[in-house]
């Protein structure tokens, strides 16, 4: 498929980066690492994605804005467009050697996702989409699972860690769900869950507290996939709030109700 310039631009520039951090993930175990907080890492390899990222997005777009996990924000010139980046998605399973994590570039203009992709390099999967143009993966086109029986969906979402004051609230949500489906599951990457909605491999997505990085790129390949994504709160405002619900059509009623229950 035939993107649009910058489309095109943020998929160079994930391959790219995921080259680099596919160099890194081969020695691991050699990678210098300090700590950001309970639970939570980042690596050489991480701020050096982030820098690959920078200098291939802002070098075509030099007058974008741009918001990104390690170095924060930073106003372009151009107030209606930005650059929201996460170089490494997935930074606990890179550290420990487990291979899924991923690389997520979204595009916004006045205030909305336009453009997103999200490259797994470990698998050479680059899920992508455009407003109004569809989602895919590699060159295939992408469409959610058709599954409409709870029974028969799986789920995914993150399950907090090191001691988060909202580890109760997921717990209960799993205690209302997990009865009803066929499982749940929790890969620590939400760019790439976000992405398996969109491919059909699970039925379901919900998480709190993430960023607008985390899943910027996901909403707009969720959406183009067909699937239904609303913040967890209704009314609220899914990059700012950081909360986040999505499905098929199908199942999204009855799973969005046992969510918000």
């Amino acid at each position: 498929m035939g993107g649009s310039a910058n489309l095109n631009i943020m998929m160079k520039a994930a391959r790219k980066a995921g080259r680099s951090l596919v160099k890194d993930f081969r020695e691991v175990e050699n990678l210098q690492v300090s700590m950001k907080g309970a639970g939570d890492f980042v690596s050489r390899a991480d701020l050096a994605a982030e820098a690959i990222l920078k200098e291939e997005l802002l070098g075509a777009r030099p007058t974008y804005g741009w918001l990104a996990e390690e170095e924060g924000e930073i106003e372009g010139q151009d107030p209606t467009r930005r650059w929201i980046v996460d170089p490494l998605d997935g930074t606990t399973n890179f550290l420990h050697g487990l291979p899924h994590w991923a690389v997520s570039i979204a595009l916004e203009h006045k205030g909305q996702i336009v453009s997103g992709v999200i490259y797994d390099p470990a698998k050479d999967e680059l899920f992508f989409a455009e407003k109004g143009e569809g989602a895919f993966m590699n060159d295939s086109r992408l469409r959610v699972s058709g599954r409409g029986s709870m029974i028969e969906s799986i789920f995914a979402t993150g399950v907090p860690f090191g001691g988060r004051s909202d580890l109760p609230e997921t717990l209960q949500d799993l205690a209302r769900l997990m009865p009803t489906c066929a499982g749940v599951r929790r890969f620590g990457s939400a760019a790439l869950d976000m992405a398996y909605v969109s491919a059909g491999r699970y039925e379901g997505f919900w998480e709190r507290r993430l960023h607008a990085w985390d899943m910027a790129a996901g909403i707009i390949i969720a959406r183009e996939s067909g699937a239904l994504i609303e913040p967890l709160t209704p009314g609220g405002d899914i990059l700012n709030d950081g909360e986040v619900i999505c499905a098929n059509e199908a199942i999204f009623q009855k799973f969005s109700k046992l969510i918000r229950d």
